[in-house]
């Protein structure tokens, strides 16, 4: 079978077992097998991408190139990593009476289906197969956020279900505005939603249209991405589903939904030269960096205030990608990638310090070095990584951006600064006092599963020292895609 058919396949194919047999004593070891050979599977993929070259197959429905291709092996790390952590950790909720099996079906045969619906989203060359890849996902992760069927979490589940269905509607719209603009040219037909086409000929594209259609997509697929003032779902969805879903969300999804702006971006700045699509991310950019920074001061809930922490990266890599150009553009790759393996890493040590503690609330959550150093200090490094504390990947990013914000665009590096300053003064205090101190936090039944915390965090301190060839040359090659 043909690599990118295999990597389609293998999580539909885990997600169809797991909804029979999901409940069963074994079913996290299935679930982390799929997960393990859809890496395989990316692995194998990217290897003939850097042999090869981009490549469409498919009758041109499925399109790899630079841009994709490091994300779909991002993507099929983090899962498989996060089935890691799943496994220990979902067996403590089912201990815990949180989980039943039945919720447990649920749970694992969604995350296969949802890893399946970002791969798919990713490599689908179809503007209108990424609208319903980005519609799947979100049904699948209501039904995860809604797992424990307590009142909150069908509460935050139906918040997110609403909020993201009119944000998808709206990018619905966008995309029927952009076959309207391709039609013209290309002529009516499937083909006109191809993205290679509409790239082959977006200096012909009617800028109105263009610039309509990426207003709907933007606002649409922002929504998904987290933007302020679209973001509001997002720290419900966090705090009340299962942690190894938070740490989906923050690593996968989120990177997906900007995947799709971007796509949409050179399609914009090809009709309507760089300034409209660039301001656009710019202003949305900036605005979700600060407010998301002042709001994560006074969180109370650990996962809350991740979740905003969340926002305001997704913030700085919208803002890199709308100040255009190689630079600014590689920092922004650069940083989506460390920000997905630090945050990932962040929640798997937060999951296993609420279980400990019994509690996500940050004042019940103290001396983690004492009752289990590894989770302790876990946390600690990866808080240190996520603030941009050298030298981790997250502070080699976070300088390119603000040293071209400084040469490009002067006015707004107060603010970018401002934003970072802030939510490094907030998250700093409050998890420093969740490391150290006297502890209240009990043995669990299973050992935690520290391994994806350790691995995350080493891969992004690597990229703070020193970026691979291939990777580097990934990052050159989608960042002149993308930023001209």
């Amino acid at each position: 079978m043909p690599l990118l058919p295999l990597l389609l396949a293998l999580p539909l194919t885990g997600g169809c077992i797991l909804a029979l047999w999901g409940g069963r004593e074994r079913a996290p070891e299935i679930n982390a097998f799929f997960s393990l050979a859809t890496l395989l599977a990316a692995a194998a993929l990217t290897v003939q991408i850097i042999e090869s070259g981009p490549i469409t197959v498919l009758q041109k429905q499925f399109f790899i190139d630079p841009l994709n291709v490091f994300l779909v092996a991002l993507t099929a790390f983090v899962a498989f990593t996060t089935a890691l952590f799943s496994r220990v950790y979902m067996r403590v909720e089912l201990h815990h009476g949180r989980m039943t099996p039945r919720r447990m079906q649920l749970y694992h045969s969604m995350y296969q289906f949802f890893t399946f619906t970002m791969l798919l989203a990713l490599t689908t060359n179809n503007l209108g197969i990424l609208w319903v890849a980005m519609e799947a996902a979100t049904l699948t992760t209501v039904l995860l956020v809604s797992v424990y069927r307590t009142p909150a979490s069908l509460e935050a589940a139906w918040k997110y279900f609403i909020l993201c269905g009119v944000g998808i509607a709206q990018a619905l719209f966008g995309t029927i505005l952009l076959y309207l603009a391709a039609d013209r040219v290309l002529g009516a037909g499937g083909e006109a939603l191809l993205w290679t086409n509409l790239d082959a000929v977006r200096g012909q594209l009617q800028p109105t249209i263009i610039s309509l259609a990426f207003v709907f997509l933007l606002l649409g697929y922002g929504t998904k991405v987290g933007l302020v003032p679209l973001h509001n779902w997002l720290p419900d969805a966090h705090a009340e589903g299962p942690t190894p879903i938070s740490a989906v969300l923050s690593g996968l999804l989120l990177n997906v939904a900007l995947y799709a702006v971007l796509r949409c971006k050179v399609l914009a700045d090809g009709a309507l030269g760089e300034g409209f699509a660039g301001g656009l991310l710019i202003g949305f950019g900036l605005l979700s960096v600060v407010v998301a920074a002042f709001l994560l001061s006074r969180q109370k809930d650990i996962k809350r205030m991740f979740a905003y922490s969340s926002i305001e990266h997704m913030g700085v890599m919208t803002f890199a990608f709308g100040l255009g150009g190689p630079l600014a553009t590689f920092a922004g790759l650069l940083h989506m990638t460390a920000h997905s393996l630090v945050k990932s890493a962040i929640f798997f040590a937060v999951g296993h310090a609420a279980q400990k503690t019994g509690s996500q609330v940050m004042d019940d959550i103290r001396g983690l070095v004492t009752v289990s150093p590894t989770v302790g200090w876990g946390l600690a490094l990866g808080t240190l990584a996520i603030l941009g504390m050298p030298p981790f990947g997250v502070f080699a990013s976070e300088f390119l951006i603000l040293t071209t914000a400084m040469r490009q665009l002067p006015w707004a590096t107060p603010l970018l600064l401002l934003g970072l300053g802030v939510a490094f003064a907030a998250i700093f205090r409050r998890v420093l006092a969740m490391v150290f101190g006297t502890t209240t936090a009990r043995r669990l039944p299973h050992a935690p599963a520290l391994l994806p915390v350790f691995a995350h965090l080493g891969i992004a301190l690597m990229l703070g020292l020193y970026i691979p060839p291939y990777l580097e040359q990934w990052y050159r090659q989608a960042a002149q895609m993308i930023g001209g």
